[in-house]
C-alpha cells in the first residue's frame, strides 16, 4: 500500500509541476531566468506540502473511526461473541487491525514526505561540528548497543565551526546512522569521524555492513528508492537536500560485503567571523 501512496504523491506532484511549468512558460517565454525557476520550485514545494497535509487530515479521521469501531465490536457485551463461537467477528477485528496498520504506514510516508519537501528557512548559527557529532553519538549509542553495533568516534583536534541549522543537520546525520544500522543486521561497527580539508569541515560516517552494489549507488539519493523491504526511500534524499541547503556536498563510497562510507563536506566559518 505504501508504494501506491508514494505513487499518488509523486504523480500529483508531477501534475502540479506540469501545470505550473506551462503557465510560467507562457508568462516568461522559452528562456526562464534562474530566479523564476527557483520561485517555481518554491511554489511547487508549497503546493505539494499542502497536498500532503490534505491527505493526512482524512487519514487521521479514518484512524480514529477504526479505533472506535474496534472498541465497539469488542466491548458491547451480549451483542458480539468473539473467539471460536463467532469467527466472523474475529475475522472482522483482524481486518480492522490490518487497516489500522496500513493507515499508520501511510501517515509515516506522508510525514517523511513533508520532511523531504520542507523548504523552510534555515535557522543558522555558529556550530562546532565536533560538539554536534559528540551529542549525536551519545544520543545514538544505546540504539547501537541494542543492535550489537559498536560505535566509534574520532574527532579533529581543533574546533570545526560552521554556520548551520543544528537541528536540520542533526536530522541529516541521524538518517545516515539509521541507514548504517539497517545495513548491519548482525552487528558491526559504526565509525564517525570529523576532519578538515582546506576550507571545509568533513564528517565521515562509515559502517561495516552489507555494502551497496555498484549499479545501485547511482540511485540511492533518489526519492522513494529503497533496496530494503519496508524502506521509506526518503532518508538519504532528505539528507542530501539538507546538506546542499547548507552549500555542502555529500558523497558515498561502498563495497558489497565490506561496508559503506558517506562523506559530508560543509564550508568552515572564516576565521575572522569566529
Amino acid at each position: 500500500m505504501w508504494q501506491f501512496a508514494a505513487g499518488i504523491i509523486v504523480g500529483l506532484t508531477a501534475a502540479i509541476f506540469i501545470v505550473w511549468f506551462f503557465r510560467s512558460r507562457k508568462k516568461t517565454g522559452v528562456r526562464e531566468s534562474t530566479k523564476v525557476h527557483l520561485e517555481q520550485l518554491k511554489e511547487l514545494s508549497r503546493l505539494t506540502g499542502e497536498l500532503a497535509h490534505e491527505i493526512k487530515n482524512p487519514l487521521s479521521t479514518i484512524k480514529i473511526n477504526l479505533k472506535l469501531i474496534s472498541e465497539d465490536v469488542q466491548e458491547r457485551p451480549g451483542t458480539f461473541v468473539i473467539g471460536e463461537q463467532d469467527q466472523t467477528f474475529a475475522r472482522a477485528l483482524r481486518k480492522i487491525a490490518v487497516i489500522q496498520k496500513e493507515v499508520d504506514r501511510l501517515e509515516q510516508i506522508l510525514d517523511g514526505f513533508l520532511r523531504y519537501a520542507d523548504r523552510g528557512e534555515l535557522q543558522l548559527g555558529d556550530v562546532d561540528l565536533n560538539e554536534l557529532v559528540t551529542d549525536l553519538v551519545d544520543f545514538y549509542s544505546p540504539q547501537c548497543y541494542s543492535r550489537s553495533i559498536t560505535i566509534r568516534q574520532g574527532l579533529h583536534s581543533e574546533p570545526l565551526v560552521c554556520k548551520v541549522d543544528a537541528e536540520k543537520l542533526k536530522q541529516a546525520i541521524l538518517n545516515l546512522f539509521i541507514n548504517a544500522q539497517e545495513a548491519m543486521n548482525r552487528g558491526g561497527e559504526l565509525i564517525v569521524q570529523t576532519n578538515r580539508q582546506q576550507d571545509d569541515a568533513v564528517i565521515q560516517i562509515s559502517d561495516t555492513g552489507s555494502g551497496i552494489a555498484p549499479e545501485k549507488l547511482h540511485f540511492i539519493f533518489d526519492a522513494y528508492y529503497s533496496s530494503r523491504p519496508g524502506g521509506g526511500g526518503l532518508g538519504l534524499p532528505t539528507t542530501r537536500r539538507i546538506i546542499e541547503a547548507h552549500n555542502g556536498t555529500i558523497t558515498v563510497d561502498s563495497e558489497p560485503g565490506k561496508g559503506t562510507s558517506f562523506a559530508i563536506k560543509l564550508p568552515l566559518l572564516p576565521a575572522a567571523d569566529k
